[in-house]
């Protein structure tokens, strides 16, 4: 095992997405030095507003994996494969590397869930004692990889898994919300409704997700080996919450709120693979499911909470 530094560091794999470059700024507020793994040439990396130690690689090379988290005390696995596509072949793989490589430096894994672990046949109110029976090709995937995650602490290796609903927000820009519900931003000519009236969906603001993390780094050896904790977010309970603040954060009351056309990815599914694998979680959007959050409230006294208008207003710039 490397010995850490005076100055803790994190490893994330995936700085350059939504939820892994709002983590990292998260803990370099704290004082975290921020390394990332990333395939992309240098003239294409982001500057994210703080230090970034870039390192040349591929989260599905175990040997660049282990180099890169050398003496890191965190390792923030944020990185999926795109376009719906390759989970299987890819997802899994790239977390037994994170794995891997966590146990050798002594590093805490951070872990970003979701909700596909759920199925149609769940309960509208779901917590973390909830059964897990994926019905979904993904789901199975995310199941296996909670998992896979449960088995390394076993093993030693620290991990703090949050579940979360979609992801909204500032530099989340393939998203439901900034594809669909409001694409365009604040140049939208139009709203998409997803769901029907009266069925709820759970939104995560991914910067107040990624604080929710960064408290509980802050904790550090108070936490079990294992914690997984639900992210309430923002739920929209009557299925137009979401559209209504939209209109108000524009100034535009009247502005349409049409049906979301899913008659056009049936249409497409058969020759588009996106559209198949976007279909299978329909499921999500035909059903209430909110994120009960006691357990992160005990830990750490309330969830990181901006107000809806506000995380609306924030989210429209990566919707435009």
């Amino acid at each position: 095992m490397s010995r850490p530094s005076a100055t803790p560091t994190a490893l994330v794999l995936g700085l350059t997405g939504a939820i892994g470059g709002a983590i990292a700024a998260a803990l370099a507020r704290r004082g975290f030095a921020i390394r990332a793994l990333t395939r992309r040439p240098a003239g294409s990396r982001p500057a994210p507003g703080f230090a970034v130690d870039w390192r040349d690689g591929d989260a599905r090379d175990a040997a660049a994996v282990r180099a890169a988290a050398e003496g890191v005390s965190l390792i923030v696995h944020g990185v999926n494969p795109p376009g719906y596509a390759r989970w299987r072949e890819d997802a899994l793989p790239m977390l037994a590397n994170t794995i891997a490589a966590a146990k050798a430096a002594g590093a805490t894994i951070l872990f970003p869930g979701n909700v596909y672990v759920y199925s149609s046949a769940s309960p509208a109110l779901v917590n973390e004692t909830t059964p897990r029976r994926p019905t979904t090709r993904k789901g199975q995937v995310r199941l296996e990889m909670e998992e896979m995650l449960e088995q390394a602490a076993r093993d030693g290796v620290p991990v703090i898994a949050i579940r979360a609903g979609d992801f909204f927000g500032p530099g989340v820009g393939n998203s439901w919300f900034a594809q669909a519900l409001a694409k365009g931003g604040l140049r939208a000519k139009a709203l998409q409704r997803l769901t029907q009236r009266g069925i709820g969906h759970a939104w995560a603001f991914v910067p107040d997700l990624a604080e929710t993390f960064a408290r509980l780094v802050d904790i550090g050896a108070g936490l079990p080996a294992y914690t997984v904790v639900n992210f309430a977010g923002h739920y929209d309970a009557s299925g137009h919450d979401m559209t209504d603040a939209v209109r108000r954060v524009t100034g535009r009351p009247d502005l349409p709120v049409k049906p979301f056309p899913w008659i056009m990815l049936w249409l497409a599914a058969p020759f588009v693979r996106f559209m198949r694998e976007a279909l299978e979680m329909r499921w999500l959007w035909k059903q209430s499911l909110a994120l009960d959050n006691r357990k992160l409230v005990g830990l750490l006294g309330t969830e990181p909470h901006t107000p809806r208008d506000e995380a609306v207003r924030a989210a429209l710039g990566a919707a435009g």
